[in-house]
């Protein structure tokens, strides 16, 4: 869509928007030289604060705000809120034009997590069997994605299925304010590894030790799945990671190498940080 006509259409002031692009940066301020706050993926409802100068304060679903070009959104009604809905598993998933991985590139290539309202088939059920679910675009465009990317009824997950969810994710690489499988930041990786046991947690690290749905945790009774805190001080914290058991944990830091990797608490580094742990209710 031309950017003349994106603007037009935002300048009815609808209260809504979904992001277009596979990933948004949210930025603290409307500048692409302001720090990348957040992220929201493709998909995603947000709400719309205010607008100027082609870009769009917005609300995400976990209450957080952030600047983001109007480029990448679309004005309109929620999308994928209800109905029949794809959401993605694998950590990205090619939606194509037509239901075949030979004939054409895929049309956008979009991240874990993903939500993707299906088209309606004979019976509103699609076949089990079906290698391929057709999908409704945020665009009105139509597009086709492979069934063993997505899943039609995700459930939460258990402390253990969600610890062996996150080695999936080993490798991947560190980025700020990443939200999505394109990069995460460590509360970001923590926030989403939270939402698959069906708990959202607060975005930042700071606010996630300090909110009313996790309660302290001493070190010496730490158990696999328990949020682990680094800083200065546990008012000054600066890093989050997921305890895995044995004195390793899994984050998405920027030590040594920047990744999404594990790491053990008995290391000198580790050790002097660590000044908090909590446990989800």
């Amino acid at each position: 869509m031309p950017g003349l006509a994106v603007l037009a259409l935002f300048a009815a002031a609808l209260p809504t928007a979904v992001v277009r692009q596979p990933v948004a940066n949210m930025y603290s301020r409307p500048s692409t030289d302001a720090d990348v706050v957040s992220q929201a993926i493709f998909g995603a409802n947000v709400g719309i604060l205010e607008q100027t100068d082609g870009w769009a304060h917005i609300r995400t679903a976990d209450e957080y705000l952030g600047w983001t070009p109007l480029s990448a959104l679309l004005p309109g009604k929620p999308y994928a809120a209800g109905g029949r809905v794809a959401e993605v598993q694998s950590l990205f998933a090619h939606i194509y034009r037509e239901s075949d991985v030979t004939k054409h590139a895929p049309l956008l290539t979009v991240p874990f997590e993903s939500r993707l309202e299906m088209v309606a088939g004979p019976a509103d059920e699609p076949n089990p069997a079906a290698r391929w679910l057709q999908v409704r675009l945020p665009d009105d465009r139509a597009g086709w994605v492979q069934a063993g990317d997505v899943s039609l009824h995700p459930q939460p997950l258990s402390i253990a299925q969600t610890l062996e969810l996150s080695k999936r994710f080993l490798g991947l690489p560190y980025t700020w304010g990443g939200t999505s499988s394109y990069g995460y930041d460590c509360s970001g990786f923590s926030q989403m590894l939270a939402r698959r046991r069906g708990v959202t947690l607060p975005r930042d690290a700071q606010p996630q030790a300090e909110w009313s749905g996790v309660t302290s945790v001493d070190r010496r009774h730490l158990e696999p799945g328990d949020l682990l805190y680094f800083g200065a001080s546990e008012k000054k914290i600066t890093h989050t990671g997921i305890y895995l058991g044995d004195g390793k944990f899994i984050d998405a830091t920027t030590h040594l190498t920047p990744m999404v990797r594990i790491d053990d608490l008995h290391d000198a580094y580790w050790t002097k940080l660590l000044v908090a742990a909590r446990r989800l209710k």
